[in-house]
């Protein structure tokens, strides 16, 4: 018979949130897959357990996936863990779930610590319908492209966000959303933990002059407050941009730089635009 595929919910940040029977499932199993081992192993110590611990991370998730099921379909239990929270929700999981599935392994949820729906039921908003959107793009252009596709999502937003982008986040928020109510949710169940609430535009204000740290959650309101301008960036011109930039001191190259990953262009790309623009504004 073959093995049974555990996906086991870890604290997010207070080691006594486990559960026991997590606890059971990760003493019986016959292998733990982490992401990172250094860090599973000190939770395994910290409560007696010494069961065997391999990584299984994003860079080797489809090669350690087949090596799993392989060891599954022998008849070994294996139990996934991440780093904090439940495996698969923007942690690795996924393929190895998909694999087991497709080669008739059992998959059982062992349920427990989640940091979104930790923010969700402690942030004040709406609960009857949300949306969990990962963590958004890195670049300007595609965080406004991503924020304008959710726009009429009827349902409380939910994102994951790293420090230093969230002040520019709440800013494209703000002008891609409209006013709204939102929450920044940071080091929950840590020593500093923190929900501050507000409108976009404040909380936007207010990471602007302090920087955030830790693991954060970004909640907004389907509800909207006020109409905000939404600038489209995928829409600016670059002529505008480069100017912009050189007139902050930039020289011409790195002004265009600048410009082409501000739109998410190649450089290539950028600077074909730059010309037909000004050549637009020669012949206009």
């Amino acid at each position: 018979m073959p093995g049974t595929l555990y996906l086991v919910a870890t604290p997010i940040g207070n080691l006594a949130d486990i559960t026991h029977r997590a606890l059971q499932v990760l003493r019986d199993v016959a292998l733990v897959a982490c992401e990172d081992t250094r860090h599973t192993r000190k939770l395994l110590q910290h409560y007696g357990l010494d069961t065997k611990t391999i990584s299984y991370h994003e860079h080797n998730e489809q090669q350690r996936a087949r090596e799993l099921v392989e060891l599954l379909q022998q008849g070994c239990d294996v139990a996934v863990v991440s780093d904090a929270g439940t495996p698969s929700i923007s942690d690795p999981g996924f393929r190895l779930v998909r694999a087991a599935i497709e080669n008739g392994v059992a998959v059982v949820p062992v349920p427990g610590p989640s940091a979104l729906i930790a923010a969700l039921v402690a942030a004040g908003l709406p609960t009857d319908e949300f949306f969990f959107g990962g963590f958004l793009p890195a670049r300007s252009s595609a965080r406004r492209a991503r924020l304008t596709e959710l726009r009429a999502v009827p349902g409380t937003l939910i994102f994951y966000e790293a420090p230093h982008r969230l002040a520019a986040s709440l800013k494209d928020a703000y002008e891609v959303l409209g006013e709204r109510e939102a929450v920044v949710a940071r080091e929950l169940t840590k020593l500093h933990e923190e929900i501050r609430r507000g409108r976009l535009s404040e909380l936007a204000a207010h990471y602007s002059q302090t920087e955030p740290r830790g693991e954060i959650v970004l909640l907004i309101d389907r509800n909207v407050l006020d109409q905000a301008p939404a600038v489209e960036t995928s829409q600016a011109s670059v002529s505008d941009l480069v100017t912009r930039f050189e007139a902050e001191g930039l020289e011409r190259r790195a002004a265009l730089k600048k410009a082409a990953r501000e739109l998410g262009l190649s450089r290539a790309e950028a600077y074909r635009r730059l010309l037909a623009e000004r050549g637009q504004n020669l012949q206009g």
